[in-house]
C-alpha cells in the first residue's frame, strides 16, 4: 500500500539478535517485500558508530561483545575485529584459575577498546566478567539498546538493557551509549544514510518509552502507536503528566486499509 503511492519505507528495529539479512528474510516470509538496505537494526548502528564514528586507534579496535550472532554479522559488515560473543569457549562456568588470570589480565585481550552489551540469549558470570574487567581498564561502554524487557508468546521477557543492567551497577551507575531506538544517534545515523525530511516522515511501532519517544524527540512530522506490542490501551498516554503519546493510533497495522 505504501510503496505503490510512493513512499519510502525503512524498517528499524531494535533486535540486535539478527542482522539486516536475517530480517530481509523475516519479512519476505511474512510477505512483505524488503531489502536488506531497507532495513535498519541496532546491531548495524552499532557497527556503524563504531567504525566510522569512533575511529578506535589500531591497537584498541576490538569490540567485545555481550550479544548474539547477529551483531557479529554486522561488525563483520564494517570489518570491525570482536571477540566474545557466540565464542563457545565463553559458554562456560567460570573457574577458580579464571579469576586469577582476569584479574592480572593474562586471560584478557589488550586490542579491546570496546564492551558492547546486546540480547545475549547465553549470558553468564564468566562473560560479565570479562566485561567488567575491561571496561575497568578503560573501554568503551555501548549498547546496541537499553529496552529492559521484549514481548514474546504474548508475554513480557528480559531484553538487551537487562544484560546491560549488571554492569551499569558494578559501573557504579554508568550508562553505555544506546545506539537503539529511542536514541538520537540512531535517528541521526539512519538520516544520513536514507536523506528523508524528518517533517514528512512517521514513525511506527508498538512501545511508547521507544519507538514513539524516538520519533518525537527526533522532530518527525508524526507517529502512528500499533496496539499489538508492549503498548495495548490508550490508557497508557491518556494519564495526567504523560509526556509521550503519540499522533494517532490503530489496534493493528491491517486497519490503514480501512
Amino acid at each position: 500500500m505504501l510503496r505503490s503511492k510512493g513512499k519510502q519505507i525503512v524498517f528499524v528495529t531494535n533486535n540486535s539478535t539478527k542482522s539486516r539479512a536475517d530480517y530481509q528474510k523475516k519479512l519476505e516470509s511474512l510477505g512483505i517485500p524488503a531489502s536488506v538496505d531497507e532495513v535498519f537494526g541496532s546491531s548495524y548502528s552499532a557497527a556503524i558508530y563504531i567504525s566510522r564514528i569512533l575511529r578506535l586507534a589500531k591497537d584498541q579496535s576490538t569490540v567485545f561483545v555481550l550479544g548474539e550472532s547477529g551483531i557479529e554479522t554486522e561488525l563483520d559488515s564494517e570489518s570491525v575485529p570482536h571477540i566474545g560473543g557466540t565464542d563457545q569457549a565463553y559458554n562456560r562456568l567460570i573457574e577458580p584459575k579464571d579469576y586469577t588470570a582476569i584479574a592480572s589480565g593474562e586471560a584478557l585481550d589488550p586490542s579491546v577498546g570496546v564492551v558492547l552489551a546486546g540480547l545475549d540469549f547465553h549470558v553468564n558470570y564468566l562473560k560479565l566478567s570479562y566485561a567488567l574487567a575491561y571496561l575497568r581498564r578503560g573501554a568503551k561502554f555501548l549498547a546496541t539498546n537499553v529496552d529492559v524487557t521484549l514481548p514474546s508468546a504474548g508475554s513480557l521477557f528480559p531484553g538487551a538493557g537487562a544484560i546491560g543492567a549488571p554492569l551499569v551497577a558494578m559501573m557504579g551507575g554508568e550508562q553505555p551509549t544506546a545506539l537503539g531506538k529511542p536514541s538520537q544517534a540512531m535517528m541521526d545515523a539512519i538520516e544520513g544514510k536514507f536523506k528523508f525530511d524528518r517533517a514528512r516522515t512517521c514513525m511506527v511501532g508498538d512501545r511508547l518509552d521507544t519507538d514513539i519517544r524516538f520519533g518525537i524527540e527526533g522532530g518527525l512530522g508524526g507517529t502512528l502507536c500499533v496496539m499489538t506490542g508492549v503498548t495495548r490501551s490508550k490508557a497508557e498516554w491518556e494519564g495526567e503528566g504523560v509526556k509521550i503519546y503519540p499522533t494517532a493510533w490503530v489496534k493493528e497495522l491491517g486497519d490503514l486499509r480501512g
